[in-house]
């Protein structure tokens, strides 16, 4: 069999990649110029070929490893030159190093493009226009919510619609109260504000009791939340990867947190996509692997990446025509 190298793989924009990975409990490695993945839960079988499993790594934006994994120099260089991000994760996919901070293998390249770091970089020392850019985000979180609530057919069968008198009022106060925020922490607590009441909403439409937001907690709602929300955040950081924006150079959440424009990045979806999902998900007792495909496809159906590449785009040049 020839080995194919990465210059010989047809290049997917990364906006448009189907595939991102979360591995448990094997050994990551590359083989015949391919980056496969074996895991040893079919020991028994009299074939080993079948302990292989191929990663498409041309169509795969991010892959994280979870418990139990291991990856070799020559899968990394392959990941690399084909611009998957890699990410080292607790279990059920969600980062525990260095407490809550993102921590990201990006691929190292000398050609990441340069427009949109100096478009950035052009108002972000500026207090009042990085307050805008992070207004600019918000609106386009609640145009992005209304518009998946409101086409999402399985949403809508769960109970999950803007037309919904407490949410389209928690809509309209936290669009009031966004347009006159003075300062990032009037935003964040309007963001509060919101994710609070959506909680409350979600918890009530599914019928689960008591639900109280615990990053540590352990009832599925909250374990779904923290899971769906770390495939966001690998979106986002592949999108500031790709537009060549470093995490630190965040507009709402804290500018001490290196990691911090990744969670502005991934707000964009986390609300419309993550949250109901983690709630009905939870509901249905599905396992992490469920939901997680749930949520995956969910991502792909409402192309929740282009919608990062294009809101960063239009934030880091300004609404100007490139």
């Amino acid at each position: 069999m020839k080995d194919l190298s990465p210059s010989d793989l047809k290049t997917i924009l990364h906006s448009k990649r189907a595939n991102l990975y979360y591995l448990e409990y094997c050994r990551v490695m590359q083989k015949d110029g391919r980056v496969l993945y074996l895991t040893e839960a079919n020991n028994s079988q009299k074939n080993p070929e079948n302990q292989y499993f191929n990663i498409p790594i041309a169509n795969t934006t991010v892959v994280l490893l979870g418990n139990g994994t291991s990856i070799t120099q020559a899968a990394v260089r392959m990941l690399a030159q084909a611009g998957v991000l890699l990410g080292f994760a607790g279990g059920g996919g969600t980062p525990l190093y260095m407490g809550n901070e993102i921590e990201w293998l990006t691929p190292q390249s000398e050609y990441r493009p340069t427009e949109y770091i100096q478009g950035w970089m052009s108002f972000w020392f500026d207090d009042e226009k990085r307050l805008q850019a992070a207004k600019q985000f918000q609106a386009a979180r609640i145009a992005y919510l209304t518009r998946v609530w409101g086409k999402d057919r399985d949403l809508s069968v769960e109970g999950f619609t803007t037309d919904n008198d407490l949410i389209k009022g928690a809509l309209e106060r936290f669009n009031t109260r966004t347009e006159q925020a003075t300062k990032s922490s009037d935003l964040l607590l309007t963001e509060a504000q919101l994710t609070k009441v959506l909680y409350k909403f979600s918890a009530n439409n599914t019928g689960t009791s008591d639900f109280t937001r615990q990053h540590q907690s352990a009832d599925k709602a909250n374990d779904f939340l923290n899971h769906g929300n770390y495939l966001a955040y690998g979106l986002a950081a592949c999108t500031l990867w790709v537009l060549g924006i470093p995490h630190g150079f965040a507009v709402m959440h804290g500018k001490t947190r290196r990691g911090a424009l990744v969670f502005d990045i991934a707000d964009l979806i986390k609300d419309a996509i993550v949250l109901p999902w983690a709630f009905i998900c939870a509901k249905e007792n599905s396992t992490e692997q469920e939901f997680r495909q749930q949520v995956l496809q969910k991502f792909t159906d409402h192309k929740a990446l282009d919608f990062m590449f294009e809101q960063v785009k239009k934030v880091a040049l300004q609404g100007q025509e490139e």
